[in-house]
């Protein structure tokens, strides 16, 4: 089957599918605060996040693809936005940062699930499925008009039988997960908990998981002040700029202090705790001509790349869950390094 499956899936995928075939166990079942040990309970693995991981007005559409070879498990981030055609025609939900300035940008499902589909398929081929889920879909939508989030939601549902899913339940509590190949995150607004929750039917399927809320007037203060909700069944995860941790922001940040660690770690902390993933978004090296030439925020650089390379290596030590870069390639290959001296 894996033989016949690899004749037809384009030459690029079959080194990411080798890498899928040799992972190994059995489909686990797991409440968000870890239950039974899993690999999967919160602090248990480190996962290389790819920022804006899509085409930003038509250019750098190799994204995706790079992100997809560092190897598994990763996180793919996709901004969505729902856009209205000027000639009239339906609105519909794009992978886009902002308003498209053309009808070009794709939807999630021409680039991201046409993408990952030999993938997806292989795993699923694949008896060995104790490292599900292998890809983390993090949506951050942009506009939450209830038609874009409804949209999203079809979407989702078309392809829940490749998701990581829970049952709706009567209380508040983690309902434990059913793994698949790929795990959808969102975000933490209210409006996004009334469609891909409160508007499910009491029996009803979750196939994507919100943040929780983060008091950010409070950046300054104690992780327990600025996030102060445990995991609930539909909200399972953390998402931090890294100037909750390092108030000045990256470009202005100086040495890597032990006090920062000790406060990186306190966030890990109260996280796990609680019963979630955490995640900090971006952590790039001293890029500043990246905007022209890769798409890349200023704002998100370090001073140089050494700066940004020891708080990859402390995210690592300290269990974040999540590490958000547009450096792809060399944070998964950092991560791998540091898993490989574990092992």
């Amino acid at each position: 089957m894996i033989e016949r499956l690899m004749s037809l899936i384009p030459p690029l995928s079959h080194r990411l599918i080798a890498a899928l075939l040799i992972i190994g166990g059995t489909t686990t079942l797991l409440n968000s605060n870890g239950g039974n040990g899993s690999h999967f309970a919160p602090g248990e693995r480190i996962v290389s996040d790819a920022h804006n991981c899509y085409p930003y007005q038509g250019r750098w559409r190799d994204r995706i693809d790079r992100a997809l070879s560092g190897g598994f498990p990763i996180a793919i981030e996709q901004d969505l936005y729902w856009y209205t055609p000027v000639d009239g025609r339906p609105s519909r939900s794009v992978v886009a940062h902002n308003a498209p300035l053309r009808d070009a940008a794709p939807g999630m499902e021409q680039y991201f699930f046409d993408r990952v589909r030999p993938i997806v398929e292989a795993a699923i081929a694949n008896p060995d499925h104790s490292q599900w889920p292998i890809i983390t879909l993090n949506l951050d939508i942009k506009t939450q008009q209830p038609e874009h989030l409804r949209a999203i939601r079809s979407l989702l549902q078309s392809h829940q039988a490749w998701l990581t899913t829970a049952p709706k339940s009567s209380t508040s509590n983690p309902a434990p997960l059913k793994l698949g190949p790929i795990l959808v995150l969102n975000g933490p607004s209210d409006t996004e908990q009334q469609v891909f929750y409160d508007e499910l039917p009491p029996d009803g399927t979750l196939v994507t998981f919100g943040a929780v809320h983060t008091n950010m007037d409070k950046r300054g203060a104690a992780p327990e002040v600025i996030e102060t909700e445990a995991a609930s069944n539909y909200r399972r995860w953390w998402n931090n700029p890294w100037n909750v941790i390092e108030v000045e922001g990256q470009p202005k940040t100086g040495l890597w202090t032990p006090q920062a660690n000790q406060r990186l770690k306190a966030f890990v902390r109260h996280a796990h705790q609680q019963g979630l993933w955490i995640r900090f978004y971006t952590l790039d090296g001293d890029t500043p001509q990246e905007l022209d030439k890769n798409g890349w925020f200023p704002a998100y650089n370090f001073p140089s790349a050494r700066a940004v390379e020891i708080r990859w290596k402390a995210c690592i030590e300290d269990g974040v869950d999540y590490i958000a870069t547009d450096e792809y390639e060399q944070l998964s290959r950092m991560i791998q390094e540091m898993r490989g001296k574990r092992t």
